[in-house]
């Protein structure tokens, strides 16, 4: 983004408790909080908690006890796992989704759907053309997406982008079978909800920023539309897979118990991005990165492109 800086309200910090915060997450918070700082906008925590299968209390702590080593900033949310738990998990804001899947299935728009993974994984769904009763036991509902319809991102550098759904996402799930919201539109409610207009994430999540703007335009909520979006590189391991919660060599938790401090740790995430110097602090970090931005002969705001390394 050139010239001047445009103020945004707020952005987010996103985790979902189901492992512990790994490095790939720090440097993706750790942007988001210095583009905060840049367009004057606050960082709201969000933690993902609606999938309460994969749900653990220790994960939770996980998330403030990593942001608080590492001195990562946030100014709106919970600033514990008790204020967490008593005001601010996505379970207080149920009846939001609720309302919004009821909305989805009297416009007609979601059709019941029983096929497993192992299913998917073979063949592609025919629930749709099956007409399953909504009420079927252990069916997940899944939204009837437009293959053609166009979608138009506001990119961070100021330019729109303007695609279709991928294959994979047609037809997502918005309730699962265990009756609960599932995420692409719990997120949409959310970040509405909490008045955001500025999306810091990676660029795995490029076909899940497509779907909720798929799901918005069918709920009517053309202000998502408005929002800004950043998709960043992710951080990857020796054979080129982005980092997961199942890594454990690679959670901030293990990296703290064998006595990191935390300049250690970002300076861990600036050699994986092939940057070879001391990091000190996350500001460091995240003002590295984007100068390399600059430098990169690869545009960094991309489709749904593979992942682009700095």
């Amino acid at each position: 983004m050139s010239g001047q800086l445009i103020h945004f309200n707020k952005t987010r910090i996103a985790p979902t408790p189901s492992g512990f915060l790994h490095l790939g997450n720090i440097m993706s918070f750790a942007l988001t909080a210095a583009l905060a700082k840049q367009h004057g906008a606050k960082v709201l925590l969000r933690i993902d908690d609606i999938d309460q299968t994969r749900t653990d209390e220790k994960y939770i702590q996980d998330i403030f006890d990593t942001l608080h080593f590492l001195e990562i900033p946030w100014d709106e949310g919970p600033r514990n796992a008790e204020e967490f738990k008593d005001s601010y998990s996505q379970i207080h804001r149920l009846s939001l989704y609720l309302e919004a899947i009821e909305q989805l299935k009297d416009n007609g728009v979601v059709f019941a759907c029983t096929c497993s993974r192992k299913q998917l994984a073979k063949e592609a769904c025919t629930c749709f053309d099956r007409k399953i009763p909504l009420d079927t036991k252990d069916a997940a509902w899944r939204f009837h997406t437009h293959k053609t319809r166009e979608l138009s991102i506001r990119g961070y550098d100021g330019q729109t982008i303007t695609t279709i759904l991928p294959a994979d996402m047609q037809n997502f799930v918005i309730r699962k079978k265990d009756g609960f919201p599932a995420y692409q539109l719990t997120s949409v409610i959310d970040d509405l909800h909490y008045g955001v207009d500025l999306i810091i994430r990676g660029q795995d999540l490029w076909s899940s920023t497509l779907a909720q703007h798929e799901l918005a335009l069918a709920l009517g909520k053309n202000e998502f539309l408005d929002i800004t979006f950043h998709h960043h590189p992710l951080l990857t391991d020796e054979l080129s897979q982005k980092l997961s919660k199942s890594a454990g060599a690679t959670s901030v938790l293990y990296l703290r118990q064998i006595g990191k401090t935390p300049a250690q740790i970002y300076t861990m995430i600036a050699g994986i991005l092939g940057l070879d110097m001391v990091i000190s602090n996350w500001e460091h970090l995240a003002e590295v990165i984007l100068s390399s931005y600059k430098n990169s002969p690869t545009p960094l705001i991309s489709g749904a492109g593979p992942n682009v390394q700095i």
